[in-house]
């Protein structure tokens, strides 16, 4: 009886579009016990005849050399042991060679295997020819040739499931690689192809003098895109919902409570000319629910939707590659962009993906980096708004003094944390059109988090510093931190409660400057100062997992002293 079903691979050979297909929406994400290492399980089936399905870390060998790859002989160890469990080991049948040296590896474990050689079609368009026959026999389990993103494949390797044997191909350790040349004269053949428009493209999009350039232009359209998407959502759909029918209903509430009490004000907030301003009233209904989906859920829809189809692409992969040298100025290689990237979305996917850097070391510069100097995508269109009258000279201050900060932080923390950062090791995907339901799938679970976290987190800040502002502690911390906040940045008093809700969240920090009717210096200085001092505390919180509470606090004397550091440079040179 067949309880669960483990999906074993190299990296990048489509197991995530497998799952997918296999398993449907209803997916669980974890981590390894003990481990910072993530997998994704699912199920297959209903009822009694429910199978679970692990997603098992990409691994190149069962004798590992990575975290991940530990992770992924771990799970299979258990399996074997368990006795109710088969493999179904995804190769990529443009690479045969390289995968069957796992292959012939997962036949020494005593647990039956499925093959499904998966992008059948790609192998074709190349010209790569596999007698599926010869090697189903050669090995001894059932091969089944698959499809993954078309799902050419996926029914006959389900129907397949319960002939998974167990390995019976027998050979000398020592001998495997020559045993995997072996096998592959017998059962490959490959006819001279020109190359593809997806393989020039490939070409061009790797190379140095070419790669950047294009880089630097698939940027600069994905964050135009982002902002058109966000913004035509938010006058399209949000806008119109908030201002048209959930205003009205809410001005019944506040009528129903009656406006200048307490209650009043923690739950509508303050009523401007007599109507409810979603920017300024701050109330749990009002600002608390429309700063998180009337403003931001829009642009983070279009973030995770850009990130979900650059992944799927194979695109990121070679953006690693092209700022590998770059990245290793602040001690990471260039996989690393792939957290910073995150960041730009939330900073807390972002530290999360720090977990596919191996070191420790690196784990902490790059979430340190991304905490004081990348802003998410929320705060970023709140800046924008905050600051965009201004043009060039409000927004340029901003954003290049944060790049200034990345690079100089970076390779302070470079030279003064101890260890090491090891080079780029990643393989480069061909490119190929996302699947739809997979990323449908992705960016669903993306946004689904964002809604299930960050909301939460929004509602309680707009409570607190209303509870606050009652009790007058926010006056009181005001007057503590004064010297600070006018002397050295500049600041007035009255902009002490939004550096505070910034701890909370800091999209709403930065949409409470916006009636202080500060002067273009002040606002700069403030939105720099706040992307800078410290995480939300949704961050915060999965900083103190990521790193533990030394690294944390390590982390935090970086924040607080560069924030303070750049404010007061900026309060003397602007």
């Amino acid at each position: 009886m067949i309880k669960k079903i483990l999906l074993i691979g190299n990296p990048n050979v489509g197991k995530s579009v497998i799952f997918s297909r296999l398993t449907g929406v209803r997916v669980i994400a974890s981590n390894y016990p003990g481990t910072t290492v993530e997998f994704c399980r699912g199920c297959i089936g209903s009822g009694a005849e429910k199978i679970d399905v692990v997603d098992v870390p990409g691994t190149y060998s069962l004798d590992p050399t990575s975290p991940a790859e530990r992770v992924a002989v771990a799970m299979l160890d258990r399996a074997v042991e368990a006795k109710d469990s088969i493999a179904v080991n995804v190769l990529d049948a443009t690479n045969l060679e390289r995968n069957l040296n796992l292959t012939l590896q997962l036949l020494k474990k005593d647990i039956p295997v499925i093959v499904a050689l998966n992008l059948w079609d790609e192998a074709k368009h190349i010209g790569i020819t596999i007698d599926v026959n010869t090697l189903e026999k050669t090995l001894g389990v059932p091969i089944v040739a698959t499809v993954a993103i078309t799902g050419e494949g996926i029914k006959e390797l389900v129907n397949r499931l319960g002939d998974a044997a167990k390995g019976e191909y027998s050979y000398d350790n020592d001998e495997r690689w020559h045993e995997v040349g072996r096998i592959v004269d017998r059962v490959q053949s490959i006819k001279h192809k020109h190359h593809t428009v997806g393989e020039r493209l490939g070409d061009l999009t790797i190379h140095p003098w070419t790669g950047i350039p294009i880089a630097f232009v698939i940027l600069f359209l994905l964050f135009f895109v982002i902002r058109f998407i966000g913004e035509g959502l938010i006058a399209y759909i949000t806008e119109p919902f908030f201002g048209n029918i959930w205003a009205p209903l809410i001005m019944q509430v506040s009528r129903v409570i009656g406006p200048g009490n307490l209650l009043h004000k923690i739950i509508i907030g303050e009523l401007i000319d007599g109507a409810i301003d979603f920017q300024q009233s701050f109330g749990i209904l009002t600002t608390g629910l429309y700063v998180p989906i009337g403003a931001v859920l829009p642009y983070i829809f279009a973030f995770y939707l850009v990130l979900s189809i650059l992944e799927d692409t194979g695109y990121l992969p070679r953006l690693a590659v092209l700022l590998d040298n770059t990245l290793h100025i602040i001690g990471l290689h260039g996989m690393a962009i792939v957290p910073m990237f995150l960041a730009a979305g939330c900073n807390v996917p972002g530290v999360l993906a720090t977990r596919i850097l191996e070191t420790k070391r690196e784990r902490f510069i790059a979430a340190t980096l991304m905490s004081i100097s990348i802003p998410c995508v929320a705060q970023t269109a709140m800046i924008t708004g905050l600051l965009g009258k201004y043009g060039a000279r409000g927004l340029f201050p901003v954003f290049a003094t944060l790049i200034v900060v990345w690079l100089v932080a970076g390779n302070i923390l470079r030279l003064l944390v101890k260890g090491e950062s090891p080079e780029i090791f990643t393989e480069i995907p061909p490119y190929r059109l996302p699947h739809l339901m997979t990323l449908i799938k992705k960016v669903w679970m993306r946004i689904h988090w964002f809604l299930h976290e960050a909301v939460p987190f929004v509602l309680l800040g707009v409570f607190a510093v209303n509870i606050l502002y009652a009790l007058g502690v926010i006056t009181w911390l005001g007057n503590i931190t004064g010297p600070i906040t006018t002397r050295l940045l500049g600041l007035p008093l009255k902009a002490v409660g939004a550096l505070l809700i910034g701890f909370f969240r800091k999209d709403i920090a930065v949409g409470m400057l916006a009636p202080l009717g500060l002067t273009l210096k002040q606002l700069i200085i403030a939105s720099v100062v706040l992307t800078m001092y410290f995480p939300c505390i949704a961050t915060f919180v999965v900083l103190l997992k990521e790193l533990g509470i030394v690294d944390m606090f390590k982390a935090a004397f970086v924040m607080i002293s560069s924030a303070l550091i750049v404010g007061g440079l900026l309060n003397v040179i602007l």
